[in-house]
């Protein structure tokens, strides 16, 4: 067995592995953010911010889509579309990012945690019910690296319980679920944009809908009231009494970069999925690894990150999650814990106790605390030949540190 590279033998990558610069960048964008410069025309419902909105709503299969300042407000001001706000409940994953479950706080309403499935790393249909009361509103489902939550399910207790469902979809545009585009299964779907993400502008998100009457109240409520594609300048009617709105409107330049990104999003996610099932039946393969399961019912399933587990409980004395990572970059293949804790831990979560509740997590700080492990999306944009030694700096690692005996 070769000695590892941590400890001073030879790189599985002995030069650095051929990784895409993210997010990526086409010649013909930066003529075309010249043009909007140029016209001095940047915000407002602009040309550009029209043309995104018609075009993602098109490729989604959404009646409309409605762009804003990024995804937190997305939920934020999808949860206010839907009338939840102070008193309510509303029940969130365990493991999202924090902007979740902060999203509900900022509308006044309480975010009730309930753990995810061992297997897709999603909310557990099996854990929502139980965690619903009488002021429950709504559930929002995070489809979660490279998973889809169990819509199905979901929205059988949704129905069963009058409850609204929003879809964070924060990490899979390009992904669609039984034939439908992820986000249009819910009441609103909630994207973002943000620079890691698999559509990038920076900042950024979009909501999605297909129900015409919450399309305009979302318009309004991001552009301080405006009518949903109103021009600057031009009469509207206001918004309704008591409708609190705000400013979270975008700039062209901004649709400018999503539109033509927008173009490669079906070609990269169908190699992007390609590339995650190529990878994902290698290290299945090897003992104490396995990969985030890929959704079931997915038609297409879109990847933000590459989530593999590694079996701590198996792990030679001494050796823990930590090690593992640590002796995989080594190898040349960078991994990381990701946010390391489940949402209500994480280091930017600053929400009192109070404010919250916890229905169930156990799942959730085993896996996320031990287990996790993370590959950029990058990655899997690669040839197979490099893939295979991604696969092959698994297999050493873990021949030096997996254990037999339990």
């Amino acid at each position: 067995m070769l000695k590892l590279a941590v400890d001073g033998g030879p790189k599985v990558f002995e030069t650095p592995a051929p990784i895409a610069e993210w997010p990526p960048i086409y010649p013909e964008t930066g003529k075309k953010l010249l043009d909007v410069y140029n016209s001095r025309r940047w915000s407002f419902y602009g040309p550009e911010e029209t043309l995104f909105n018609r075009e993602f709503a098109e490729f989604t299969g959404a009646d409309t889509s409605i762009m804003m300042a990024n995804g937190t407000v997305t939920l934020e001001m999808a949860m206010q579309a839907l009338d939840i706000g102070s008193g309510d409940e509303v029940i969130v994953p365990a493991h999202t990012w924090l902007a979740t479950g902060e999203a509900v706080v900022y509308r006044g309403a309480v975010p009730v945690i309930v753990d995810i499935d061992p297997e897709t790393l999603c909310i557990d249909p099996a854990k929502i019910e139980e965690a619903i009361t009488p002021k429950t509103k709504a559930i929002i489902p995070v489809h979660l690296f490279g998973s889809f939550a169990d819509m199905e399910a979901i929205m059988a207790i949704a129905e069963k319980y009058q409850l609204k469902v929003i879809e964070d979809c924060a990490h899979s545009p390009g992904g669609f679920w039984r034939g439908k585009h992820v986000g249009t299964i819910g009441d609103v779907g909630s994207f973002s944009f943000q620079q890691s993400k698999c559509l990038a502008s920076g900042e950024g998100g979009a909501c999605i809908t297909n129900n015409e009457d919450i399309a305009e109240t979302l318009g309004r409520l991001s552009h301080i009231g405006y009518q949903f594609g109103a021009k600057q300048g031009q009469k509207c009617t206001p918004p309704p009494l008591g409708l609190i709105c705000h400013n979270y409107r975008v700039t062209d330049f901004q649709a400018v970069i999503l539109r033509d990104q927008l173009k490669h999003l079906r070609e990269d996610s169908l190699l992007r999925e390609r590339n995650a099932e190529y990878l994902r039946k290698k290290l299945d393969a090897i003992p104490g690894i396995r990969v985030q399961a890929r959704s079931k019912d997915a038609t297409l399933q879109s990847y933000y990150v590459f989530a593999i587990m590694v079996d701590h409980n198996r792990l030679k004395p001494g050796i823990t999650r930590t090690e593992v990572i640590a002796a995989l970059n080594a190898e040349g293949v960078m991994v990381e814990a990701g946010w390391g804790f489940p949402m209500y831990r994480q280091i930017l979560w600053t929400v009192p106790e109070e404010k919250y509740r916890i229905s169930s997590n156990a799942v959730a700080e085993d896996i996320v605390i031990n287990q996790l492990m993370q590959m950029s999306l990058s990655w899997l944009m690669m040839p197979e030949s490099e893939l295979d030694k991604i696969a092959e700096a698994f297999e050493k690692v873990m021949g030096h540190y997996y254990s037999e005996e339990k």
